[in-house]
């Protein structure tokens, strides 16, 4: 998310003025100006008292698959395969590596699944591929053909988190919101159920979940003012059997069960014609004992309490892990990590179940690291708190309560109330976002990226909050998008973006040890009885730690920052260890300039490393730049509107302040930025929504774009001194 702004000082040097065009913009139609990454050495921190675990080094059976999404249905993320340990690592080198075709480098967040030496996997634009995971081969590609005008629905990149494999299927979900069903062996369509309407702006970017003969998906859309739900389809048909709304709909249209009822008591006003959000758009785990199944849900819609429910209250049950039995999506309980949550921090990140020793006592837990900065041990056949703690700075709460875990939200962090701007820690983007972690059994320690971000909170007053249902809908202020143009302020901001690798304890609730990373922007973990933990990161390194104390032990570069997570599997006696690579998400696409020492997405493709590996990779050259924009000759007023419309219609894939370090143009640098006709061509003419630039014809006047156009062009000219600068 961008940052608005960080005192009073810095609202006084931004613009009054607004526009009244809020949507998302993608411009497909030039080079992208990438940057030339000086790579910083991570140092590591140890814990001050740690404990090394001895781990037993076990051969790997001959063959070993990576079946789930989280590996297993507890969705730890750590494998018992161990010939690749900290003895060995230093041999690992590329066996081979695929390319995945896509009609543009988008950001690439999948986790592969690995089923009788099969590999299969999604990319940009939700594409399946599958390839012989001994080799790389390509045996079959799918494209759903998303139409490209989708784009302007998703807030955070084309992306897509992977499949489910079972009974001769491979499960998919679109961006558009279908579910898909291909045969495993030929990539045959076998049937597709449109899960969401589609005259609202509902997105898919998860991973669907199998539990039994059924598949389980959700949805993204909150900030496009969309009613969350998760829903469970047939396997064989693809018909649905049940479907749970996370939040409550009209009171006058009766509710579909006693759970919405009650949810409908903590909620005021008229949400529902916000749609109320809470969608369930990335992590589910399931425990086969208990049967249940776990649902991290979103933030309300508008994030800004005052217009969604006026009087304030819990909201049930936004920002939320809920449990439901699988085979009827009866509600059976929930934990709220952010009642009331008008920040943004979602409880849609990775949950893992787990047996850990407590006090003397096995108990069987879920933990999860929310974007809030907590990290929460719960009981998980009921829903009881256990304990939590900050894994990072916290300003929002002043800590959780110990019986019950309730925050102890202070007075000003009620922005939408109080009307005051609040500079909160951490940011809409999270102390920890979707990246997965991963629990090893034998350290004890839970791996995950972490974020120190502080981030700006502007309400608009009710009043004058517009709801828009194809735009941006969070109720604040959108003349206070940007971040100031200052270039000291700028680089104030940069240096307070914070990233790292961290081992956490989840017993002590204290960090084990952590890596510094040169963006904060990194991918999700993989753990192995080898004694390691595979991470990438956003500077374009693959790289593996020691788990007990997070020395580095091995890293290759792969051309092309790392989001998604890795996986290792086994085929005839021979350990592999794989991840995706292509930098994206929504960091980079409207965090340009903080995030431009990562590396942009110069290729997306899958890359498998074995012992002894013999494979070379490619490395990828960054296209050079056009360094000489258009004369600047609009007058101030001009590019001050240009200013305002541009953060309101284009920021969310262009960047803030026209810096972008994703998969999409670099508006500075484009080709055209100098024909006024050109330009307008593809912002109200249409002729590149294929690639996902909608048509804004309606919605943006000839002046609105050749206003846009002047602030570009202003942009371009004030950063082409700065040639680190995406």
């Amino acid at each position: 998310m961008p940052f608005r702004k960080m005192n009073q000082r810095i609202m006084n040097k931004r613009s009054g003025l607004r526009g009244s065009h809020p949507v998302l913009a993608v411009l497909l139609i030039t080079a992208i100006l990438f940057i030339t990454t000086t790579i910083t050495a991570c140092e590591r921190r140890q814990a001050p008292d740690p404990s090394p675990t001895s781990v037993t080094i076990a051969k790997a059976s001959a063959n070993m698959d990576w079946p789930m999404h989280g590996l297993t249905a507890g969705e730890s993320r750590h494998s018992d395969l161990a010939d690749i340990n900290t003895d060995t690592v230093s041999e690992l080198a590329v066996a081979w590596f695929t390319d995945i075709p896509s009609r543009s480098l988008r950001g690439v967040e999948a986790t592969p699944i690995v089923v009788d030496g099969i590999m299969y996997v999604t990319g940009p634009w939700s594409v399946v591929m599958a390839i012989d995971a001994r080799n790389g081969d390509t045996l079959w590609h799918y494209d759903p053909e998303v139409p490209g005008a989708t784009a302007r629905k998703a807030c955070c990149d084309m992306v897509n988190r992977g499949v489910a494999v079972s009974d001769g299927k491979v499960i998919s979900a679109t961006l558009d919101g279908r579910l898909i069903a291909l045969d495993k062996r030929s990539g045959e369509l076998l049937w597709s159920t449109l899960t969401v309407d589609q005259t609202k702006s509902y997105t898919i970017t998860g991973a669907p979940r199998i539990v039994g003969e059924y598949v389980v998906i959700g949805n993204g859309g909150s900030e496009y003012g969309v009613r969350g739900y998760v829903s469970a389809y047939d396997i064989d048909t693809g018909e649905q059997v049940w479907r749970f709304f996370t939040v409550p709909g009209n009171p006058e249209d009766g509710f579909e069960n006693a759970a919405m009822a009650k949810a409908a008591e903590t909620w005021t006003g008229q949400w529902w014609q916000y749609g109320g959000g809470g969608t369930a758009w990335d992590s589910m785990a399931y425990d086969a004992d208990l049967d249940l199944l776990y649902v991290g849900v979103g933030n309300g819609s508008p994030w800004n309490q005052a217009v969604r429910s006026p009087q304030g209250g819990d909201n049930l049950f936004i920002s939320s892990i809920v449990a439901l039995r699988p085979k009827t999506g009866e509600y059976v309980w929930h934990f709220q990590t952010t009642p009331g949550d008008q920040w943004d921090y979602t409880a849609t990140q990775h949950m893992i179940l787990a047996d850990i020793d407590i006090e003397g006592a096995t108990r069987k837990v879920i933990m999860q690291a929310p974007k809030n900065g907590y990290f929460y041990v719960l009981d998980r056949e009921t829903g009881e708190f256990i304990s939590g703690q900050n894994f990072v700075p916290v300003n929002w709460s002043r800590g959780l309560d110990p019986k019950t875990g309730r925050p102890d939200i202070v007075a000003e962090a009620k922005y939408s109330l109080t009307g005051e701007a609040f500079l909160g820690m951490p940011s809409p983007g999270g102390g920890h976002n979707w990246q997965p972690m991963s629990y090893n059994s034998h350290t004890s320690l839970v791996y995950f990226s972490a974020m120190d971000m502080p981030y700006s909170y502007v309400a608009l007053s009710p009043q004058n909050f517009r709801f828009n249902p194809s735009g941006w809908n969070t109720g604040e202020d959108p003349s206070q998008f940007p971040m100031p143009e200052d270039p000291q302020i700028r680089a104030q901001i940069r240096t307070m973006l914070k990233g790292k690798l961290l081992a956490w304890d989840p017993v002590k609730q204290q960090e084990a040890w952590s890596v510094p990373m040169g963006v904060p922007w990194n991918g999700g973990t993989l753990t192995t009885s080898g004694n390691l933990v595979f991470h990438g990161n956003g500077e374009g390194y693959f790289a593996a730690y020691r788990a007990d104390n997070g020395e580095k032990v091995w890293e290759q570069y792969l051309s092309s920052g790392i989001v998604a997570s890795p996986i290792t599997y086994a085929i005839d006696d021979e350990q592999y260890v794989a991840i995706a690579v292509g930098w994206g998400g929504i960091m980079p696409l409207n965090l340009g300039e903080p995030m431009k020492s990562g590396v942009p997405p110069l290729v997306n493709r899958i890359v498998s490393f074995k012992l002894g590996g013999e494979a070379v990779l490619p490395i990828v050259e960054k296209p050079v730049p056009i360094l000489e924009p258009p004369a600047s000759t609009a007058d101030a007023l001009t590019i001050a509107k240009g200013r305002v419309t541009y953060h309101e219609a284009c920021w969310m894939c262009h960047g803030d302040g026209a810096v972008n370090n994703g998969g999409v143009p670099n508006l500075r640098t484009s080709p055209v930025l100098g024909n006024a006709d050109a330009f307008a061509l593809f912002v109200l003419g249409g002729i590149a929504e294929t690639n996902g630039m909608p048509n804004f014809a309606g919605e943006l006047t000839e002046v609105d774009v050749e206003n846009i156009r002047a602030y570009v062009i202003n942009r371009a000219q004030v950063l082409k001194t700065d040639p680190a600068l995406p």
